[in-house]
């Protein structure tokens, strides 16, 4: 496409946020259906990103600190020679501003919120808006309506090394290290996990190596539950929320990347994290929030879990 309209979209990280974004990549595709779309991200994103098909390039971004100039004018220079009519900074954030400062002029059009640009998106001050209301009202400002859901349905990686059975819950009972607040107790997880079996449906844990110990714990109470601890990339646990008959977890990244694949869903949330701010989008979701995620019974998840598992005939 030598001649092709080139559009960068910038999207960086974090896991949830990079998945609720992937309905702004999905309109902005739509918008512009011949350009030659790059979109800047970070290493953990780059497979799922190529996999959606939303991008002609994928660029990766070292996130180089002020001091580290060569690699801050490798990065000028990249996004200057994509002579790009249009950025979309999905990022919002002092770096992805400090990009636009970075390029000098002429400057492309820039649809975001650092002073300056062309297109100029602040939130008001009066509202608490999700994330993918916040991108909407974003790209409204370029032009472009009807943003959606993100859809995952793209993902197709092999799960066969996991020999999976027919009927199988996800369960996703980690979360950041440094956040523990977010986390409900691992033995009600445990107990969780063995009341499904009751139930004829098998439990698949989810969690990285760094969860080992914890998703261990469960097993140790459910031996029938599969740990796939450490043992999943983001397309194969999209991949896997398109089999599943529901998931179970925290306010964690895994669980926005599961939502859009068409999973039912019960999302834990403390009073650490805002479900009005960031939260996973699917179509059956239903989320519990306590003050302290002590505060919520066993009792309630399963009721919970009850209302969305398949009726049985």
């Amino acid at each position: 496409m030598p001649h092709a309209e080139r559009i960068l979209i910038i999207k960086l990280s974090a896991l949830g946020d990079f998945i609720l974004s992937l309905g702004a990549c999905q309109a902005i595709r739509k918008h512009h259906p011949d350009a030659k779309i790059t979109l800047l991200t970070t290493k953990p994103y780059e497979s799922l990103a190529k996999a959606s098909g939303l991008f002609d390039e994928v660029w990766l971004d070292s996130r180089p600190r002020f001091w580290q100039l060569p690699a801050l004018f490798a990065l000028r220079g990249k996004i200057r020679d994509g002579r790009f009519k249009r950025v979309y900074d999905l990022q919002r954030n002092d770096r992805s501003a400090s990009y636009f400062r970075l390029i000098g002029t002429p400057k492309p059009q820039w649809v975001g919120k650092v002073s300056g640009c062309s297109h100029r998106y602040l939130q008001p001050n009066d509202q608490i808006l999700h994330i993918s209301t916040r991108e909407a009202q974003q790209l409204a400002l370029a032009g472009i309506s009807n943003v959606p859901a993100s859809d995952l349905t793209f993902a197709d990686a092999d799960l066969r090394e996991f020999a999976l059975p027919p009927r199988y819950v996800l369960l996703v009972p980690g979360g950041a290290p440094h956040r523990p607040a977010k986390r409900w107790p691992m033995e009600r997880y445990a107990e969780l996990a063995q009341w499904l079996v009751d139930q004829n449906y098998i439990p698949v844990l989810l969690g990285t190596a760094a969860e080992q110990e914890s998703l261990d714990l469960i097993n140790a109470t459910c031996s029938d539950a599969i740990n796939l601890c450490g043992r999943t990339n983001l397309l194969q646990i999209a991949t896997l929320a398109k089999g599943a008959v529901l998931a179970v977890g925290n306010d964690t990244g895994p669980m926005h990347l599961i939502a859009p694949a068409g999973c039912p869903m019960v999302s834990l949330f403390s009073h650490e994290s805002d479900p009005t701010k960031v939260s996973p989008r699917g179509n059956k979701i239903e989320i519990l929030r306590r003050a302290s995620l002590e505060e919520l019974s066993l009792d309630d998840v399963i009721a919970t879990c009850q209302r969305l598992l398949p009726t049985r005939s």
